[in-house]
């Protein structure tokens, strides 16, 4: 009986301690203002000035958390780590991607660490954290780094940040390095090879600047298909039509000669763009001048110019 007298206080001491250390660590760890809206330096300036968590406060807090899910003591887990976050973004600067974005989502990863965090297993959480951080962003760079994807399997991942981080120079790889590098990564030459080429691919953008001469040259401006745009089908509808019965009827209107004179220079042209008649073919032809060629021409197609506006308007 006085054992168990004797053990009822130990537990409660051990029960209360938790409370105790949280508020202590509250007070060692002050939250920090909410950063407003600034550049990218002053946030690194802001993650900076985050006081680092010993590793006793870091045990209690991952403990605190895994046990009862105080946000407060995962929102001090994580702010104390964005520094690591930070400095393991500008390690993937060379793909193009902004540093924010980077950052962002190392941040991510960061929480999914310290959600999953495992104090017992006796390993510090920036030794877990790095493996999360990495690979959320390495996630990101593969989704946005390329408008098609270069590394679709978990070989390809791996040869993908690897030939970055080991290939020598910008330059394209001798045989002799393709060599080197495929035995160093365990995988094979053809795999370099074409990973290599798929890296050296440039990125197109897909709208133009429009400070560049060149913007009209950019794919938005030809990968559109316009064919189904209801202005352009009225616009084709009514060029068929001009081509088609309403310009029969036009030079059925004209006298033999002159629609003759019409169709030889303006309506036998073939695929090749061969087959119309020239001034003086036609004047050989009827025994008249040249002028008088062009004369009756410039007659026929000004009546068949008033005949066919007369229809659209009668159709209007």
């Amino acid at each position: 009986m006085v054992q168990k007298k004797a053990y009822k206080p130990q537990l409660q001491a051990r029960q209360t301690l938790p409370a105790a250390q949280t508020a202590a660590a509250s007070l060692a760890f002050p939250m920090l203002p909410s950063l407003g809206v600034g550049t990218l330096d002053s946030y690194i300036s802001y993650v900076n000035r985050v006081p680092m968590l010993s590793a006793a406060e870091e045990l209690h807090l991952a403990q605190e958390f895994r046990r009862t899910e105080n946000v407060d003591a995962a929102k001090t887990l994580v702010l104390s780590h964005l520094r690591l976050v930070v400095s393991v973004a500008r390690q993937y600067l060379g793909y193009g991607i902004p540093h924010a974005d980077l950052i962002q989502e190392g941040n991510i990863g960061l929480m999914k660490a310290v959600k999953r965090y495992d104090p017992n297993q006796g390993a510090r959480l920036v030794s877990y954290a790095i493996h999360w951080i990495k690979a959320e962003i390495h996630e990101y760079i593969l989704k946005n780094w390329r408008l098609v994807k270069v590394a679709t399997t978990k070989a390809q991942r791996k040869l993908f940040f690897n030939l970055r981080s080991n290939k020598p120079t910008l330059a394209a790889l001798t045989p002799n390095e393709v060599e080197a590098l495929a035995k160093a990564l365990d995988v094979n030459g053809t795999d370099v090879k074409e990973m290599e080429m798929r890296l050296a691919g440039g990125d197109v953008a897909l709208e133009g600047d429009d400070s560049d001469e060149d913007s009209a040259y950019a794919p938005i401006a030809w990968l559109a298909d316009n064919s189904q745009e209801p202005t352009e089908m009225i616009a084709h509808a009514e060029t068929d039509a001009m081509q088609g019965p309403k310009l029969d009827r036009a030079l059925m209107a004209l006298d033999e000669r002159s629609r003759n004179i019409v169709q030889s220079r303006w309506l036998a042209m073939d695929a090749d763009g061969n087959g119309t008649k020239t001034l003086h073919d036609l004047a050989n032809e009827y025994g008249i001048s040249a002028e008088r060629v062009r004369q009756i021409e410039t007659a026929a197609l000004k009546k068949m110019r008033s005949l066919l506006q007369t229809e659209a308007a009668e159709a209007a």
